[in-house]
């Protein structure tokens, strides 16, 4: 099976990729192929989603998950399939827990729990969102890296599942000061549409948030992403979700990052739909290394 180009239908190539593959000689394991990148390196968003699909074909129906915790182990090879072992922890009335190990040459690359909950009435509330200019008042990174003469740049334009909207700017290029609180808020919808399949759209969310997740620590440190010498990975991922989600509808991304420290920094991200209802909050540790 082979990919198709994901410059002329980007959300396809991603959605070919979260198509996992039953293995029938073992149970509750699959395998998933790689959307190429630039370095060769498995796109962390994407395993991360690959890992949830798997799960969530194990549990019962009506069951959708509501939060996920997995650690980036090693990095993946992109010409390499993925398989995925999942073990049912637990099936009780109403959740169900799931271990998920994504496999390369026998060796973890990613290890996951993630739990699944029946919908189930109770109190209700939740946060709303700052006053921010709409999508269609922002730029969009699409249009900025179009312009750029560097590889990952047109890369990232002509391949990108997202369509990313900084209210403030993208850190592509330059950052601010550095001393900033470092926080951002982002636009973010997908360029195509997606089958009417809420976990695969709670996983796509997952896939799309790593693009961004650690931008915030960048900010704070006053760093773009070309910055010379630069090196980042995801480290750990933690994730909830609190309401259905819609992935081709605009989704705002609020964001900050508490601490950096060790070469590690922490992003935090409250996602609300176009309405202003908080559907996610996530959280992601990552290495963040730069030149002294």
């Amino acid at each position: 099976m082979t990919l198709p180009d994901a410059s002329h239908d980007p959300v396809g190539a991603v959605l070919r990729a979260l198509d996992l593959t039953a293995d029938p000689s073992e149970p509750d394991t699959f395998e998933g192929l790689s959307l190429p990148q630039p370095q060769g390196r498995v796109f962390g968003g994407q395993v991360l989603a690959q890992a949830l699909l798997a799960a969530g074909r194990t549990v019962p129906d009506g069951r959708l998950p509501h939060s996920l915790h997995g650690y980036f182990l090693r990095p993946g090879d992109d010409s390499a399939p993925i398989g995925f072992a999942v073990e049912r922890l637990r099936d009780g009335r109403s959740f169900s827990a799931r271990r998920t190990h994504a496999l390369q040459g026998g060796a973890p690359i990613l290890s996951m729990i993630s739990s699944f909950q029946e919908r189930q009435p109770g109190i209700e509330y939740a946060q709303t969102p700052p006053d921010v200019p709409d999508p269609e008042e922002v730029g969009s990174a699409l249009d900025a890296l179009g312009d750029v003469d560097h590889p990952m740049a047109r890369f990232w334009a002509q391949e990108s599942a997202f369509d990313l909207r900084h209210v403030d700017g993208s850190i592509y290029l330059r950052a601010g000061a550095q001393g900033s609180q470092g926080d951002q808020c982002v636009w973010a919808r997908a360029r195509g549409p997606v089958p009417d399949d809420q976990l695969l759209h709670r996983a796509l969310l997952a896939y799309g948030c790593d693009q961004i997740m650690l931008e915030p620590v960048l900010r704070r440190a006053g760093r773009p992403w070309a910055t010379p010498g630069l090196s980042m990975a995801s480290l750990d991922h933690a994730m909830w979700w609190h309401r259905d989600v819609r992935v081709d509808d605009w989704l705002l991304f609020v964001q900050t990052s508490p601490s950096a420290q060790g070469g590690r920094g922490l992003g935090a991200a409250r996602v609300f739909d176009r309405e202003g209802t908080l559907v996610a909050s996530i959280a992601q540790e990552g290495m963040v290394r730069v030149p002294d």
